[in-house]
């Protein structure tokens, strides 16, 4: 418990038993000040004019006129005082007799008069004695509840006397040592409290402060410095640009790659914020457009005579500081990795993959058309066996030319040299063109295509018109392989928003969800499925949607079928 709580309780229970004990005294005097007034009021006074009426009846004989009206005016008193019970029948039958007493004065009706002044006396010395009896109660009880309650605050004020005083000087005596022991440079010196909560923090303070002197005073400056000497120069010589932030965007370190990239001086921009050189750099100024969300692309930066390729990374700085428990944001990196030979072999390989491809298609072509040739009546006929064989290098033919065609595609989308002709495109030209397609294919598997517009007529999309019906072509083709026989696709074409959404759903084995992300990756087919393409028309889809600033995704599950679809922009009308 907190030393506040524990004053707090002790003073506030001791006050409360004094405004208590002061309460009751109060209330036990007030009420023998009432009983005393009592006694006094009622009864002594009756005492007062019954020994008055006695007084004025012996002096009847004597001086009857002035005795009377004394007696009179004693009687009228104590008919206003009227407070025992017998008061009032005695003091009516007193009346009585002394009025029959005056108008025939005798002996035995003075006896009557004295017997009644008695028993009014006797009545009140029996009052005097009852409340005489109460207010020695009252104050018997005024004494045990003032004794208790006294009592009670002396324990109190002797256990707070006793105790308080211990408890406060022993973590202070504590407390004083230990800092002599540190002032001494003893910097082992910790300290535990035991009790109050704050005399608990003050030790973990304390013992906070210890290790950290600790920690400095056992920490070798010359070696600190060998350490940052080292780090630095690591720094410097890595082939990644290095830029270090504080929490407060002002530079603190850059390395040499960074300085060449960026065309700047160490000695100018370290202690700037980064703001202040944003102003008169681009390179700077685009960085700081992306520190909080790095782009995925690349960047493109001229050094060294030549086009260098950066990935940008955001790299936060949280440290655990000596004696705290949680992390504290420092600062942040901006770490620019160098790709260029990854990109330079990517373009070789890029470039290597179109120049095979045009080179084949010319001898595909022309194998095709020697297969063609063979195929005439008009040059002999051929029996079942040679058709056959004809058949089979047709279709090996046509094979490898859609796959050098697709190759031609992705070399052409990885190079950027693929050109797009936007334009508005009416979604349901696109669809007939696509369906149009692939119907020869439907055909063979006896599977039905069902369209399904939920959008405007005047509805347009924009959009590359022969691109989008690739993509669209390469969807039904696969959606037709992947379904069984006499089944039946859906293409639905809707709006969502500012886009239109086109989807094709089969029926189909369906996809596991853990494949869902690699799905439109290069190369990539389904496990366990057989597959006789290539793994690129889902990449070459992907790429010619996102290059028409659209989405694209996929929707499947295992033996429930497969839903492709892609969005493009809604043409404004």
């Amino acid at each position: 418990m907190k030393i506040k709580t524990k004053l707090t309780l002790g003073v506030g229970i001791l006050f409360i038993l004094i405004v208590l004990l002061s309460v009751i005294g109060s209330v036990y005097i007030n009420r023998l000040k009432t009983d005393t007034e009592k006694i006094l009021t009622a009864n002594y006074n009756s005492l007062e004019f019954s020994q008055n009426m006695l007084l004025a009846l012996d002096k009847i004989k004597t001086d009857s006129a002035i005795a009377v009206k004394d007696f009179r005016k004693n009687t009228i008193l104590q008919e206003k005082n009227l407070t025992e019970f017998g008061e009032k029948e005695a003091t009516q039958n007193l009346n009585l007799h002394f009025e029959s007493y005056l108008k025939s004065p005798d002996t035995e009706k003075e006896k009557h008069i004295r017997e009644d002044l008695v028993r009014i006396m006797s009545i009140n010395m029996k009052g005097i004695e009852r409340k005489s009896d109460i207010a020695i109660l009252t104050a018997e009880n005024a004494t045990f509840w003032i004794v208790s309650l006294g009592t009670v605050c002396f324990l109190i004020a002797f256990i707070l006397l006793f105790n308080l005083p211990q408890t406060i000087a022993e973590p202070i005596n504590q407390l004083t040592f230990s800092i002599r022991q540190i002032a001494n440079k003893n910097y082992n010196e910790r300290v535990h409290f035991k009790g109050s909560a704050e005399f608990n923090d003050l030790a973990n303070s304390f013992n906070i402060m210890a290790e950290k002197l600790e920690e400095y005073e056992s920490s070798n400056l010359s070696k600190q410095l060998m350490d940052k000497k080292r780090i630095e120069t690591l720094v410097n010589n890595m082939h990644d640009a290095v830029i270090g932030l504080d929490e407060n965007h002002f530079i603190y370190m850059i390395n040499d790659e960074a300085l060449k990239i960026t065309n700047l001086n160490k000695e100018e921009i370290i202690g700037k914020t980064v703001h202040e050189v944003a102003v008169n750099n681009d390179l700077i100024r685009e960085l700081l457009k992306n520190i909080d969300h790095p782009s995925k692309d690349s960047l493109k930066i001229a050094a060294d005579n030549k086009e260098n390729y950066f990935e940008q990374e955001i790299v936060p700085i949280n440290i655990v500081k000596t004696g705290e428990k949680e992390k504290k944001y420092i600062g942040k990196v901006i770490l620019l990795r160098n790709i260029t030979p990854f990109k330079e072999l990517d373009f070789a390989k890029t470039n290597f993959i179109a120049t095979i491809s045009h080179e084949l298609k010319t001898p595909i072509a022309a194998i095709k058309m020697g297969v063609q040739l063979m195929e005439n009546e008009k040059f002999g006929a051929l029996n079942e066996q040679q058709k056959e064989l004809l058949k089979s290098i047709n279709e090996d033919g046509q094979r490898l030319l859609d796959i050098t065609g697709e190759l031609l595609n992705l070399s052409q989308v990885e190079s950027g040299n693929i050109k797009l002709k936007i334009e508005s495109c009416l979604p349901k030209d696109l669809l007939q063109a696509s369906v149009k397609n692939v119907e020869k294919l439907a055909e063979q598997k006896n599977i039905s295509i069902t369209t399904s517009y939920i959008l405007d007529d005047n509805d347009a999309v924009l959009a590359d018109f022969d691109k989008t019906v690739w993509v669209l072509n390469n969807f039904l083709s696969n959606a037709i392989k992947h379904s069984f026989q006499d089944e039946n696709i859906t293409v639905t074409v809707e709006k969502i928003s500012s886009f239109i959404q086109f989807s094709i759903t089969d029926t189909g084995s369906g996809i596991d969800e853990k494949y869902h992300r690699q799905i439109f990756d290069r190369y990539f087919q389904v496990p366990g499925e057989h597959q006789n393409g290539t793994g690129l028309g889902l990449a070459i889809s992907k790429n010619f949607i996102e290059k028409q600033n659209g989405e694209i995704g996929v929707k499947s599950a295992v033996n429930q079928g497969s839903t492709f679809y892609f969005m493009l922009p809604l043409a404004e009308s």
